[in-house]
């Protein structure tokens, strides 16, 4: 490999990491709020909310993700309604459209994360906290949502992890994160394998970051799960 190419190739793809993870912080954190109303829905018990959820999530987990890329990007302007209408702005703009994109596809998987994550509490606890008096928004705070939370950490952690791998498809739509920077570059140079290999190299780093830091936040969650100091 020419080392001299190799560093000029990070260099430029490192200049793409900001929208890499803005891109992917950003559909991360709306999703995650729309996936909690998701959640509620599916477990409110009432049934046009519940449905609602449901077909949400079948649309949105059964399809591609780049088919719902293009279809917000692409299809949506076809309609004269569309184009006239106050989201248009956002429409017209293939880093928002990326970003609604992403926002409601991870939203149906964390939707259905964090629904795991509250039915994974076991319903004595919540009987022995009414017992004790504690209120509806007590027992949520100190016993429903710590306990969900470690329980849908690691699915979560997954999710996080997918949608950073998922950005690389926003390239489709001309915006140059890492892998349009990358594609970029290869229609100049035709050294495919050393530009992608530095770009796969980036995003390893990216979700090794995560990985470690997902993993400590699970460690400091779950201290009754390991042994005492000199036992």
């Amino acid at each position: 490999m020419d080392l001299l190419f190799a560093w000029e190739t990070f260099v430029e793809l490192l200049s793409a990491l900001p929208l890499t993870l803005q891109l992917a912080a950003t559909a991360v954190a709306l999703g995650t709020a729309l996936g909690l109303l998701i959640a509620l829905a599916r477990t409110s018990g009432i049934a046009i909310l519940n449905w609602s959820a449901r077909f949400y999530i079948f649309v949105f987990r059964g399809t591609p993700l780049l088919v719902q890329i293009f279809i917000i990007y692409y299809g949506l302007s076809q309609f004269p309604e569309v184009r006239k209408s106050i989201l248009w702005p956002l429409l017209r703009d293939p880093y928002w459209c990326a970003i609604i994109a992403f926002m409601l596809n991870t939203a149906a998987y964390t939707g259905e994360i964090i629904r795991g994550g509250l039915m994974s509490v076991p319903h004595g606890q919540i009987e022995a906290a009414k017992a004790c008096g504690m209120s509806r928004s007590l027992i949520f705070r100190r016993i429903v949502l710590p306990i969900s939370v470690r329980q849908a950490l690691p699915a979560y952690g997954n999710e996080v992890i997918s949608m950073v791998k998922a950005t690389s498809l926003a390239s489709i739509i001309t915006l140059m994160e890492i892998t349009g920077v990358a594609a970029r570059l290869i229609s100049e140079s035709y050294r495919v394998v050393e530009v992608f290999a530095i770009a796969g190299l980036l995003y390893l780093a990216i979700n090794f970051i995560l990985t470690r830091v997902i993993a400590y936040t699970e460690y400091t969650l779950t201290p009754y799960l390991r042994q005492p100091k000199g036992a």
